[in-house]
């Protein structure tokens, strides 16, 4: 006498909640999180340089923010330094304006 299975089915009932999948999603979510990296006064002073010397000359800057642990690129040219309330304003390659905070920075490159 065969037996019949219905293999992976018999486990789906418990995947038919979407608070469930909502939670699993947010648990791999969490998994791939990254601590901020620690910068030393060199690192920021360096930052500080990099930028200055690309709104001068006008050459696009790549910069790396750190956020709710992910880092993400922004590619632009820098437009405005606001020391007041200590972010950069650049223009990114679709034309639209883009705010980060000099703590979010975590690292910068000037592209030439």
């Amino acid at each position: 006498m065969r037996i019949r299975d219905r293999g992976k089915i018999k486990f789906m009932p418990a995947h038919f909640m979407p608070e469930h999948r909502a939670f699993l999603r947010e648990l791999a979510r969490d998994e791939l999180r990254q601590a901020r990296p620690l910068l030393d006064e060199y690192e920021i002073q360096d930052f500080e340089n990099l930028i200055c010397y690309a709104m001068e000359y006008t050459y696009p800057v790549k910069i790396t923010k750190w956020e709710d642990g992910f880092t993400y690129e922004e590619t632009g040219r820098v437009h405005f330094l606001d020391p007041i309330r200590k972010e950069v304003r650049m223009v990114i390659e679709d034309e639209s304006a883009v705010t980060i905070k000099f703590d979010d920075i975590v690292a910068v490159e000037v592209i030439e």
